[in-house]
């Protein structure tokens, strides 16, 4: 593993040293994100930051795959995949592009992803194992599409998409590093995770609050769909990684579902841009650092044990999703997910 060490070190500082470069190019290019009354922010800040990690990873990955340390079917979904996203996020940060070119390569990267690698596996449902087949792969594209748009909606806030990101990441590679063999599917699952959660962290620095650039849609996008796919890679090691994933992108999926839904039956217009999400209330109460480090704080002392407890076999990976979501959606409502300012 310790080329994985190294590789991890280099990436973060790369990330480090490029973040500060695009935050210089994107001040002299007037890459700026203006606050509005929708944003949460209140200072003009650089954005497309994203780009730092996206690049690091993916250089990182083909240096991996020339090791022969990942599959070449692996490479190709993350790398196409994530590269599209990125592709588009950055364009659209620019032009603002036609919503239906964006969704449509949306659905393009997930399709592509899912396909490579191998498809949705069979899941666990109270210890019994269920193959969905076609219709499966269908529901994992959706879902696939919904993760990366939601991890767009929730960065709002300085630090709090690359907070979720490494810490989701860092937590899966200890959960299959100390329960399952260490084997060629294992190692790649913990080499994408280590080394996206290293360039992501080199990108934090200038990220956290407060932000002195912002990732953008390249980025978030980006993060959005590496989890998405990375959870579905982890899901052929074993079935009750399905429901880690969704365990551990908790505050992330509940927030912005209970918003969206609330605002479709407030008969609201969902495709605007609106600061009516949990924790962007709680961050006009107590400000964006408290409200990333609560969400550092929940994903390790809540949702952590409780893929553990999946994991190792004490309470079924269902029964894990449903109390963690029940308890999600209590503090989602306390912080009036969806109602408006």
């Amino acid at each position: 593993m310790i080329y994985l060490a190294i590789g991890s070190v280099i990436s973060f500082f790369i990330s480090l040293a490029f973040t500060l470069m695009l935050k210089s190019y994107a001040i002299r290019k007037g890459i700026i994100d203006i606050p509005n009354a929708r944003s949460s922010h209140e200072i003009p800040t650089p954005r497309g930051g994203g780009l730092s990690f996206v690049i690091v990873f993916l250089v990182s990955l083909g240096g991996f795959l020339a090791f022969r340390k990942i599959e070449v079917s692996t490479f190709f979904a993350l790398f196409i995949g994530g590269g599209l996203i990125a592709t588009i996020g950055f364009i659209d940060d620019r032009i603002n592009l036609n919503p239906k070119i964006r969704i449509a390569t949306h659905f393009l990267a997930g399709s592509i992803g899912i396909y490579l690698l191998g498809g949705i596996p069979p899941l666990l449902f109270f210890g019994i194992e269920i193959n969905f087949g076609i219709l499966g792969n269908i529901l994992a594209v959706f879902g696939v599409v919904w993760i990366l748009n939601l991890n767009n909606f929730m960065d709002g806030i300085d630090g709090i998409a690359s907070v979720e990101a490494i810490s989701l990441l860092l937590i899966i590679s200890l959960l299959i590093i100390f329960q399952f063999p260490n084997t060629a599917k294992e190692q790649e699952v913990i080499i994408a995770s280590l080394i996206l959660a290293s360039a992501v962290l080199g990108f934090l620095f200038w990220n956290f609050p407060p932000a002195k650039i912002f990732m953008g849609d390249a980025g978030s996008g980006f993060l959005g769909i590496m989890i998405a796919l990375l959870g579905v890679k982890a899901s052929h090691i074993h079935g009750n990684f399905f429901w880690i994933i969704l365990v551990m992108f908790g505050v992330f999926m509940v927030d912005a579902t209970t918003t969206l839904i609330r605002r479709l039956l407030q008969g609201e217009k969902v495709y605007e841009a609106h600061r009516s999400h949990a924790y962007q209330h709680a961050s006009r109460l107590f400000g964006h650092k408290t409200v990333t480090l609560s969400v550092l704080a929940i994903n390790i002392l809540l949702l952590a044990p409780m893929s553990w407890l999946v994991v190792s076999g004490k309470i079924d990976g269902f029964f894990a999703f449903l109390i963690s979501y029940s308890l999600l959606f209590l503090l989602a409502t306390v912080f009036k997910a969806g109602k408006p300012d």
